[in-house]
């Protein structure tokens, strides 16, 4: 499959409508993907990027339908990660001198991928190669998400090659931002920046900054995964400028994992509780060992609060609740505050486990948290309900 998308370039690609985990099941893909490469067609000819490994038999013979391979002059590897270089074995195979363009730090990194000494060219930021009629300009992008990740930009067509930045995992034969559901397209957006892409924010910033201020017409924004941004393709660069921001929204987040229900109980009445004296705030309840995972780091992302709830199990906590507050350790969110709340039998660790998790997280812990033992009886609940008021008030302070 190829479709034209301008003048001069076709995309190459691979839809991916199956699968549904990612970056070794770290990374749920509920709506599949798309490996995207373009092909430009100037006076010279040259192919960005490839398709994931177990694609590149396919994408091979699919490129040979489109062009003589050996007429195809430069290859841009924008990034050297194996969803978007995993077909340049098979490709160099079939023409081994072609050059290949990127960074430092990428020849580095495809090397150690491949173990070929390829004929690799290293650019760096304001770097040019003339095609002819137009010329591609490229610009490093170091730690979006990776240290060798660069954009590519095409005068002429006026199309940036965005790499990773701006992209989703969302799989649709539409492939334009104003062909597909726009809340599916924002919700998938929203969730990829949450998960790879927040730890950078600072850098984030930076570089669209940097990109803005070239002042380059721009009439697409084509990443590498999921849908192509043709119609106002700079409304997802404000939506990132606003997302590395420290970003939140009037919502809280509570999260737990229970034995035999009482923790559930317990994040059941502390949403009373807040709901009693905030009525406008939004409360999302997710039980760490049913949900997604991924699901939950976007909703935390988006939460102006967090409250994290476990079982006491062996002078610790359940293993959901330990793996997503290591996710979340990782994702270096800030601006966000948080509290802990569990059940116990006997010696009832978890809370103060959870509190110290949550700040070595970089949240804020706004009190002890709260921890009952056994099965929460009517005055458990009173007191559970007495917590949440006091999370309400303190978000609701917070928001004003």
């Amino acid at each position: 499959m190829s479709f034209k998308i301008s003048d001069k370039v076709d995309w190459v690609g691979k839809i991916d409508w199956e699968i549904r985990d990612y970056h070794g099941k770290e990374y749920s893909t509920h709506k599949g993907t798309s490996y995207n490469s373009y092909l430009i067609r100037d006076e010279k000819t040259v192919l960005i990027d490839t398709v994931w490994q177990p694609f590149g038999k396919e994408f091979v013979a699919n490129l040979k339908k489109e062009i003589d391979l050996n007429k195809i002059d430069y290859i841009i590897a924008n990034h050297s990660e194996v969803d978007h270089s995993g077909a340049l074995p098979n490709l160099m195979m079939e023409i081994p001198n072609i050059p290949i363009y990127c960074t430092k730090n990428g020849a580095k990194f495809l090397k150690a991928h491949y173990h070929k000494d390829w004929n690799f060219i290293e650019v760096k930021t304001g770097d040019t190669l003339d095609l002819g009629k137009n010329k591609l300009i490229f610009v490093e992008a170091r730690m979006l998400h990776w240290p060798d990740s660069m954009f590519t930009y095409l005068t002429g067509e006026n199309i940036l090659f965005s790499n990773d930045a701006f992209g989703q995992h969302y799989a649709s034969e539409l492939m334009y931002n104003n062909k597909v559901d726009n809340a599916e397209l924002f919700q998938e957006a929203i969730k990829y920046y949450a998960n790879i892409l927040t730890p950078f924010n600072p850098l984030v910033v930076k570089k669209i900054e940097e990109i803005l201020s070239l002042n380059l017409p721009l009439d697409m924004i084509c990443p590498s995964h999921g849908i192509i941004w043709k119609e106002n393709p700079l409304q997802i660069a404000n939506k990132y400028m606003e997302w590395a921001k420290d970003y939140k929204e009037n919502q809280i987040t509570i999260i737990y994992d229970t034995m035999w229900n009482a923790t559930r109980i317990m994040a059941e009445a502390i949403s009373y509780g807040i709901k009693e004296v905030n009525k406008d705030i939004t409360i999302k309840i997710f039980n760490s060992s049913k949900n997604d995972k991924n699901d939950i780091v976007t909703e935390v992302f988006k939460s102006n609060m967090v409250l994290v709830g476990s079982s006491t199990i062996n002078k610790g906590v359940l293993s959901s609740t330990a793996a997503i507050l290591e996710m979340i350790k990782g994702l270096s969110f800030k601006g966000k505050k948080a509290a802990a709340f569990g059940s116990y039998g006997w010696s009832g660790e978890s809370v103060e486990i959870i509190t110290e998790e949550l700040k070595k997280a970089g949240f804020e812990i706004i009190n002890g948290g709260i921890k009952e033992m056994w099965n929460p009886d009517e005055l458990a609940l009173d007191r559970c309900k007495d917590f949440g008021k006091s999370i309400g008030k303190i978000v609701g302070e917070t928001i004003k």
